[in-house]
């Protein structure tokens, strides 16, 4: 029996506020590892392995919990649900925080994984509470502030890791967490349920999803290693693709499914999701080669930089990400989605054959790495926006959670695959990888992100299809 609840009533500034702050604060949360995985891979002896799983288990944690966020969102109200989604978060932060080792680094980043989620929900929260023009705004802002707190958090966890502890890299975005916790709830009205809640969750669903997600993880992380061994990876394609197969018949069965595929035969949210995959493919290579050209010592071809260092080299990059936010919801209400995702594509295709071809300066990567973030946040705010404009207000969690979760699993794959690429490019008894293998991962990434133009042509101007 569903509960009947009041009208969702208009909001003001301060609770737009409040949810801008939440995304600054779990941006800066998500953010703090990336800066400062040599420091951690020092302090914890972790192998590059080790290393490489931490960057990522948060992520793919975020793509399991981002299609039940956004359900339980449109069917018992956004507010209700992203409080208790940000407990589990805050508690991942002290987790992290307290970590001696790091398996239960692991965990707390596994439970921080939970804020992938937030952004759907408060797009939810944003549609309920605002007209069509104004929340097409805001839902950019709050992108834009969520890829903020991610530039701050890339700033200031070098200094802090250095200058206190590791364990207050986590600690402070995560004290900032539960103030802007406390605030949405305070601040933000509740908004109505827009499903029936007599439906559980879809755990067959959830299970064979993460049983998928993990084996694609070990495919492109092991693959090099198992070269020498045919049958085990052979047999682990063969498990990702009875995962995958399994996953897509439970789905496509089940009553209340947990990733709502037929949701991916609407041509606004089909195309999105396709366009988010290879646009966070081409960006994940920035991302990740990037900081390690930073990292690589200068007495060969890198710059030997810090982790205090490198985060402030980033720094542009992160704050050209922050405007594309809100620059990219307003050129969608006045030019159309078609228009803001083409430019971001043929930006990042330059921003990367750039880094491809010029790396022997730091402010060649500095522009680089700014051209592509900058493109990254122009073309997933555009997708994002557009999908959650096209689709009925009751399925804007759903639609909008496809999206972000081809964001998590595009960028997660990318990483991947750059990865491997450099490990197959180090030499024989080196850890520092050839320079080619840094321009063959630019050119790979400059390459499937021009793949998305052939996706683009075929989209409307306007935000509907």
């Amino acid at each position: 029996m569903t509960t009947t609840h009041a009208p969702a009533r208009p909001i003001g500034k301060a609770a737009v506020g409040a949810l801008g702050a939440l995304a600054v604060a779990t941006g800066a949360l998500e953010s703090v590892v990336t800066p400062t995985l040599p420091l951690l891979q020092r302090e914890l002896d972790m192998s590059p392995a080790e290393g490489a799983l931490l960057s990522i288990v948060l992520l793919v944690t975020g793509a399991l919990i981002t299609p039940i966020a956004g359900t339980l969102g449109d069917r018992y109200g956004g507010k209700r649900v992203v409080v208790r989604l940000m407990a589990v978060v805050c508690a991942g932060g002290l987790v992290s925080a307290l970590a001696p080792n790091l398996p239960v680094l692991l965990l707390g980043q596994v439970l921080q994984g939970a804020m992938v989620g937030a952004l759907p929900l408060s797009f939810i929260l944003v549609r309920a509470h605002l007209p069509a023009g104004e929340s097409k705004v805001a839902i950019g802002v709050v992108s834009g502030l969520f890829v903020g707190g991610a530039m701050a958090g890339t700033l200031a966890a070098g200094p802090v890791a250095e200058g206190l502890s590791r364990h207050w890299m986590f600690a402070l975005p995560t004290f900032a967490v539960i103030g802007a916790t406390v605030l949405v709830h305070r601040l933000m009205p509740h908004d109505r349920p827009r499903r029936p809640d007599g439906t559980g969750i879809d755990w067959p669903g959830l299970v064979l999803l993460s049983g998928t997600l993990v084996t694609l993880m070990l495919v492109l992380g092991l693959g090099s290693d198992l070269v020498t061994q045919p049958l085990v990876l052979l047999g682990l394609v063969v498990l990702l693709a009875a995962f995958g197969t399994g996953w897509v018949a439970v789905e496509r069965r089940a009553a209340s499914p947990m990733v709502d595929l037929r949701m991916l035969a609407r041509p606004a949210v089909g195309k999105s999701c396709v366009l988010t995959f290879l646009i966070c493919v081409g960006t994940s290579a920035a991302t990740y080669l990037v900081p390690q050209l930073f990292a690589v010592p200068a007495d060969t071809y890198g710059f030997g930089a810090s982790a205090t260092a490198i985060g402030f080299f980033l720094l542009p990059g992160a704050l050209a990400a922050s405007l594309a936010g809100p620059i990219s919801g307003i050129g969608v209400r006045r030019l159309g989605s078609r228009a803001v995702v083409t430019a971001g594509v043929l930006l990042m295709a330059v921003g990367l054959l750039g880094l491809a071809a010029a790396h022997t300066e730091i402010w060649h990567l500095v522009v680089g790495k700014a051209l592509v973030a900058l493109a990254n946040g122009l073309c997933v705010t555009a997708m994002v926006t557009r999908t959650a404009t096209s689709v009925d207000l009751g399925d804007t969690g759903i639609a909008t959670g496809l999206v972000l979760v081809t964001r998590v699993i595009g960028f997660a794959v990318g990483v991947q695959v750059t990865g491997a690429i450099l490990t197959a490019g180090t030499p024989a008894g080196s850890k520092i990888p050839a320079e080619s293998a840094f321009v063959a991962g630019f050119v790979l990434a400059a390459a499937v992100t021009a793949l998305s133009l052939l996706v683009v042509r075929t989209m409307s101007k306007g935000v509907k299809e």
